[in-house]
């Protein structure tokens, strides 16, 4: 089982920019998008028929957030997120759960760390909960940092959003809760593979960015775990999208 997870920054944006050319060369059963950046009504017919199968979960704040699945593979059951925001989708399938997720940035001056700090806590129960059902394969923007090695300039982001000790500790007790970092798991000493690249600075010119997009399982299916993958190479963004091959 193939699965694709990428924050287009605006769905609209990105199909001018090769969005469905991707989608279709990569041929991924499930593929998971973050910050669409959409209203319901706004939802071109094209991306309807992507899949047969395609939920989607739209802000109230207009061209804000906003997540969506495209499945090859009908759920059992669809659920939203309770927030405002549209950042959560979770797809029951028969031996999985699936949650995509765009979590909240902690901002400049980090005014919405606390939000956050409560925002992770209420994720991590919830993985948990579905964990003691079924295992769950946990996508998107994460809008975290965790380790020194997935960021370019770990010194100079320390105390930056995204790259604080709080959010970087949040991280690390989701993984203590029996999840695994796909990526890591299999690449756990690869260097200068990031996902997100400031506009700024040619930074992606210069690979000068942040791992901040994951795949995230359970622990009991990591030995299923066939391969982490982050495409680069693929623009469109200012983030590139992330592949997960599982053998569920």
């Amino acid at each position: 089982m193939k699965l694709i997870s990428w924050n287009v920054n605006g769905i609209r944006a990105a199909v001018n920019k090769g969005f469905y050319d991707f989608f279709e060369k990569v041929n991924a059963d499930i593929f998971c998008i973050q910050e669409t950046k959409l209203q319901e009504e706004q939802i071109d017919e094209n991306m309807k028929k992507l899949r047969e199968f395609n939920y989607w979960n739209s802000a109230e704040k207009k061209g804000y957030s906003g997540t969506a699945v495209f499945s090859k593979i009908k759920p059992i059951s669809v659920t939203y997120g309770d927030d405002n925001e549209g950042r959560i989708i979770t797809c029951e399938y028969d031996n999985f759960y699936l949650v995509n997720c765009y979590t909240p940035n902690s901002k400049r001056e980090l005014e919405r760390l606390d939000f956050r700090m409560k925002w992770e806590d209420k994720i991590r129960e919830y993985l948990i909960e579905l964990d003691k059902i079924k295992p769950v394969i946990y996508c998107g923007d994460f809008n975290v940092a965790h380790k020194e090695i997935d960021l370019k300039n770990p010194s100079s982001n320390h105390h930056n959003a995204g790259f604080t000790d709080e959010e970087r500790s949040k991280m690390t007790l989701l993984l203590d809760s029996n999840f695994v970092d796909t990526f890591r798991y299999k690449y756990p000493d690869k260097k200068e593979c990031y996902t997100w690249w400031s506009y700024m600075f040619k930074a992606r010119e210069k690979n000068a960015g942040w791992r901040i997009d994951y795949f995230i399982v359970s622990d009991r299916i990591k030995e299923k775990i066939i391969d982490a993958k982050i495409h680069q190479e693929i623009l469109g963004s200012d983030h590139c999208p992330i592949e997960l091959e599982i053998d569920l």
